[in-house]
């Protein structure tokens, strides 16, 4: 393994749920990173940002580490769940909540 896999196994590992991104929870660089950042706002979901723009080799190798090419890239309890759309479509449809739950990640349900 790789010193930049290892680099993503243990950032992976760190947290519940981890978004690779670029730019910071508080300061998203790129539209798609500030969707996924507003989602797991909405929820309540507490996760660990990865900025990738502050190290090339980790914006490359976590292309290659999940065999997706675009960024970002959200991982819960060390399984890639997938990008932005990803998350957004699992989102609308209720998925998310449904998944994180059963993860063992408590969500804010919306108020009724």
């Amino acid at each position: 393994m790789t010193d930049v896999n290892a680099t993503i196994e243990t950032e992976i590992k760190s947290q519940d749920v981890v978004v690779f991104m670029k730019g910071t929870p508080q300061f998203p660089m790129c539209g798609f990173s500030g969707q996924v950042v507003q989602i797991l706002n909405y929820l309540g979901v507490p996760f660990k940002g990865v900025n990738v723009l502050d190290d090339m080799a980790i914006r490359e190798g976590i292309k290659a580490f999940s065999n997706w090419p675009t960024i970002p890239q959200i991982y819960v309890k060390g399984e890639f769940v997938g990008g932005c759309d990803i998350t957004r479509e699992m989102f609308q449809s209720g998925e998310l909540q449904q998944f994180l739950s059963e993860k063992g990640i408590p969500v804010k349900t919306a108020a009724a």
